[in-house]
C-alpha cells in the first residue's frame, strides 16, 4: 500500500510540474484578413509557428530565433515583454506599374517584443504569410547565426533550384523533388515552390539590405532549412579569369553594424511565404513588393521601355555596306533599328570597354558619338560594366557616364549575396539614382525589394533565360512556364526573349553565334505579354527583325509596364494565359508545353464596346517548322469566345484595339 501510495505521489507532483512548465508557454493567434490563413505562434524558451490554409496544415512547429551579439556580448531572447497587433488596409501606386497601376495592401500583423531588445513580426495577407526580426540594440551589433527551419507534416514535392556554392548567378533548372529526397549537403537558391496538395507555397525573401541572402537545405526529412553565406574577409580573381572570385577567407558571422542613436535600430528581411489554392494566384502575387522598404528617391524620370540587345545574336548583322561588330557603325544600325520600331534603348554589352577599366574604351568604338547619335533619333543607350571594374571607380565612371548622356547601366558577374555584395546593390541603387540611370542586374540573385526603394534598379537577372540557348538544350516551354510561377513571384526577370530564328526539339541546334529558341516563334511572341520585365530585351539581331516585319511590329507595340493583369488560365509547367491592359487597349499572350494543346478564350473581362483584334498563331506547319505563324484581324466584344491550337512549344498572342 506504501509503495502505490509513493507511486501515486510521484504521479502527482510531475504532473504538476508539467502543468508549470505548460504555463510558462506563451501562446498567440492570428488570421488572414480574409480568415483563411491562421496562424498560431508559441514561445516557450524558443519560437515555433504553425500555419494553416482553410484548415490544412501547411507549417507545423517551425522554427525561427536570430543569435546576435551585442557589443561582444551574447543577447539571446528568455521572455516576451509585450505583444503588439496592427491592421493595414490601403492602395498603393507604384512608379514602375510591373503588374498593375495600383496594389492593394492588407494585413493582420502581431509582434512580439523580447526581453533583450528583440522583436519579430508576423503579417498575414489573403495571399500569403511573412515574418522579420528587429532590434532596438544601439552600437555593435552582430548577427552570428539565423535559425529558419520551415517543418511540413508530409513528404511534399519540391521544385528545387539547387545550387553547388554560395558563388553563383542563381540561374538553375527547377528539380522536382521529394523533401525526403533531398540529402543534407544539397540545397538551393530562392525562391523555390513546395505543392503541399491543399495549396502551393513560394518561399522567398524581400527586404534583403545588409544582411547576407537566405537559401534553402534539406535533410532527407519533412523540413528545410535556412543557411546562409557568411561575410566574405577576402577574395581574389581566379587565376586567368576577369570576373570569376575565389573566396579566401569567410568570417564566423553573418552580419556586422554599428547602430547609432540616431538609427534606433535596424530591421532584417523578411522571409515570405506566397500561398495559392490555384496556379494562377501566384502569377498576381505581390508580396514581394509590399513587404520592401518604401520608395526613397523622386522616381519621375525613370522610363519604363523596349532595348535592342546585341551579346545574344553577337553582332550578326547582314545586308550592310560594313563590317558588322563591336563598333560605332554596328551600334548605329541598332539605333536606326531601335527609331523605325520606337524601342527606347539600346545596349552596348561586353566588349565596347577594356576589361581593366570600365572608361577605357576599345579604339573602334566612341560612345559619345553613339549617345548623341541615339539622342538625334530618340534612342537611349545603356552601357555593360563588370561590377568588380566599376566599384574601383564607382563614382568618377558614374560621372563619365552621367556627362556622356548614357541612360543606364547594365552591371554583370556579381554571384554573391553576402552582406558585402548586397550593400553593393545599394550602393550602386543610390549612386545611379543620383545621376538618374537605371540599373540592370546581371548575374545577380533574385529581387528582394531593393526595386520598391530605388525603381531606377528597372529589372535584374537571376534566371536562367534564352542566353542558355547558345550553349545549352533545356531551356523547353515546361521550363518556360515554370519561371513565372516561381521566379517571377519574387519580381521583374531579365529572360531576354525574342527569338526569331525556332525549331522544334527534335530539329534545335546548338550554335553560339546564331542561336535560336526551342519554341516556336509566336511563344516568343506570347513572352513579352505573359513575362514581367520593365526593361524588356529584344533578344535577336536587328537584320533577323527587319526581315521578319510583321512579328517585329507587333513585338514593338507591347508595353513593359501594365495598368492590369488578368490571369484567364494557368497551371504549372502546363499553360499560360495572360490578359494586360494599358491605356483602353488589352492584350492576351498565351503560351503552351511541348505538347499541341486547344484552348477557348472567355472575353468576358472586356469592358463594353468593340474591339479590334490582331493576333498571332502558330502556323499549320509549326509542328515541323516552328518559325511558321499566321496573323488574323477581327472586331470582338465582351461576348466573344475565341478558339485558338497551339502548336507543341506553341503560343498565341493577341492586341486588342478599343473601337470607341
Amino acid at each position: 500500500m506504501k509503495f502505490i501510495h509513493l507511486k501515486v505521489f510521484i504521479f502527482l507532483v510531475l504532473t504538476s510540474l508539467l502543468l508549470i512548465k505548460s504555463t510558462n508557454a506563451e501562446s498567440y493567434k492570428i488570421d488572414s484578413p480574409n480568415g483563411k490563413l491562421k496562424l498560431e505562434l508559441v514561445f516557450d524558451k524558443k519560437l515555433l509557428y504553425s500555419l494553416k490554409v482553410n484548415d490544412d496544415s501547411v507549417f507545423k512547429n517551425s522554427e525561427a530565433s536570430l543569435v546576435i551579439k551585442h557589443n561582444d556580448k551574447g543577447s539571446i531572447p528568455k521572455h516576451i515583454v509585450s505583444v503588439k497587433r496592427n491592421n493595414v488596409n490601403r492602395i498603393l501606386f507604384p512608379h514602375v506599374k510591373q503588374k498593375s497601376k495600383k496594389i492593394a495592401e492588407h494585413y493582420n500583423e502581431i509582434t512580439l517584443m523580447f526581453d533583450n531588445k528583440q522583436s519579430i513580426s508576423f503579417r498575414l495577407f489573403d495571399q500569403g504569410m511573412a515574418y522579420r526580426f528587429s532590434t532596438k540594440l544601439i552600437g555593435k551589433v552582430v548577427v552570428k547565426s539565423e535559425h529558419a527551419q520551415f517543418n511540413f507534416d508530409h513528404d511534399h514535392k519540391v521544385l528545387f533550384p539547387e545550387e553547388k556554392s554560395f558563388i553563383s548567378h542563381n540561374e538553375r533548372l527547377y528539380l522536382p523533388m521529394q523533401l525526403r529526397e533531398i540529402k543534407s549537403n544539397q540545397f538551393a537558391s530562392l525562391p523555390l515552390l513546395i505543392d503541399t496538395t491543399a495549396t502551393k507555397v513560394v518561399i522567398t525573401e524581400t527586404g534583403l539590405r545588409d544582411y547576407p541572402g537566405m537559401w534553402l537545405k534539406g535533410d532527407n526529412n519533412e523540413y528545410l532549412q535556412a543557411i546562409f553565406p557568411k561575410q566574405v574577409l577576402k577574395s581574389e580573381l581566379k587565376k586567368g579569369s576577369d570576373r570569376n572570385e575565389d573566396i579566401i577567407k569567410r568570417a564566423s558571422y553573418l552580419s556586422k553594424n554599428i547602430i547609432t542613436k540616431e538609427e534606433g535600430g535596424r530591421n532584417f528581411p523578411w522571409r515570405v511565404f506566397a500561398t495559392s489554392q490555384n496556379d494562377a494566384e501566384l502569377l498576381t502575387n505581390q508580396l514581394s513588393y509590399l513587404l520592401a522598404d518604401e520608395l526613397a528617391i523622386n522616381p519621375t524620370w525613370i522610363k519604363p521601355g523596349q532595348v535592342a540587345w546585341d551579346w545574344w545574336n553577337a553582332n550578326n548583322i547582314y545586308g550592310v555596306d560594313f563590317e558588322a561588330g563591336i563598333n560605332t557603325q554596328t551600334y548605329k544600325y541598332y539605333i536606326d533599328f531601335a527609331a523605325k520600331y520606337g524601342i527606347e534603348y539600346i545596349v552596348l554589352d561586353e566588349g565596347w570597354h577594356h576589361l581593366d577599366n570600365v572608361l577605357n574604351v576599345v579604339k573602334d568604338i566612341n560612345v559619345q558619338e553613339i549617345i548623341d547619335y541615339g539622342k538625334s533619333k530618340n534612342v537611349d543607350v545603356i552601357l555593360w560594366v563588370i561590377w568588380k571594374t566599376l566599384d574601383e571607380q564607382l563614382e568618377h565612371a558614374l560621372d563619365e557616364f552621367q556627362k556622356w548622356g548614357a541612360a543606364g547601366i547594365k552591371v554583370d558577374f556579381m554571384q554573391r549575396d553576402d552582406q558585402a555584395m548586397v550593400n553593393y546593390y545599394w550602393r550602386i541603387a543610390k549612386q545611379a539614382a543620383k545621376r538618374h540611370l537605371l540599373v540592370d542586374f546581371h548575374g545577380s540573385y533574385k529581387p528582394a525589394g531593393l526595386r520598391r526603394t530605388y525603381p531606377n534598379v528597372i529589372t535584374r537577372e537571376g534566371v536562367r533565360g534564352l542566353e542558355h540557348n547558345k550553349w545549352a538544350d533545356y531551356i523547353t516551354a515546361e521550363h518556360n512556364l515554370t519561371l513565372p510561377f516561381i521566379r517571377q513571384l519574387a519580381g521583374p526577370m531579365d529572360y531576354t526573349p525574342g527569338a526569331m530564328v525556332n525549331a522544334q526539339p527534335k530539329n534545335f541546334k546548338i550554335v553560339f553565334d546564331r542561336p535560336m529558341s526551342k519554341t516556336t516563334r509566336v511563344h516568343q511572341m506570347a513572352m513579352y505579354v505573359v513575362f514581367e520585365s520593365p526593361l524588356q530585351m529584344l533578344a535577336d539581331t536587328p537584320s533577323n527583325y527587319l526581315k521578319e516585319q510583321e512579328s517585329t511590329e507587333f513585338i514593338s507595340k507591347v508595353p513593359t509596364v501594365w495598368d492590369e493583369t488578368i490571369i484567364l488560365s494557368a497551371k504549372l509547367s502546363d499553360h499560360i494565359i495572360t490578359a494586360r491592359k494599358s491605356g483602353e487597349d488589352w492584350f492576351i499572350g498565351v503560351m503552351g508545353n511541348s505538347k499541341k494543346r486547344d484552348f477557348a478564350i472567355d472575353l468576358s473581362f472586356l469592358g463594353e464596346g468593340e474591339y479590334l483584334m490582331e493576333n498571332f498563331a502558330d502556323g499549320i506547319n509549326a509542328d515541323k517548322y516552328a518559325s511558321d505563324y499566321q496573323i488574323q484581324k477581327r472586331v470582338v466584344s465582351a461576348n466573344t469566345k475565341v478558339n485558338i491550337q497551339l502548336a507543341p512549344s506553341g503560343g498565341w498572342v493577341a492586341r486588342l484595339k478599343n473601337k470607341i
